[in-house]
């Protein structure tokens, strides 16, 4: 579930507020989208794979409502980590190579 757009990361480009599928931001002007209906985030990291300045971060937990700690996260690295983890992104490498997922699709057959 999005718990967090940094203030200080945001270039108030909006792609958030564009890009999620459930209408969980809010734009505001000259500032940092708001999250405005955080319990229609469906945790489908969308915002998070378009921001590009990683100024956002999606706990994976679906139904918890998780209390986070900007400096935290970003000393843990957490924001914009879903991003980070599959590659996208400036000078990040794709990690699609490494996908599994065709396994379970085999198995499936």
């Amino acid at each position: 579930m999005i718990e967090l757009v940094s203030a200080s990361r945001c270039i108030k480009c909006n792609i958030c507020v564009n890009i999620c599928p459930t209408n969980v931001f809010d734009r505001v002007p000259d500032a940092p989208p708001a999250i405005a209906r955080k319990s229609d985030c469906q945790t489908c990291f969308m915002c998070e794979l378009y921001c590009p300045v990683d100024a956002l971060y999606v706990a994976p937990e679906t139904d918890l409502q998780t209390s986070v700690n900007e400096d935290e996260l970003a000393q843990k690295g957490l924001l914009g980590s879903y991003r980070e983890n599959i590659g996208w992104g400036t000078k990040r490498a794709s990690t699609a190579k490494n996908d599994q997922t065709f396994q379970i699709l085999k198995q499936m057959r």
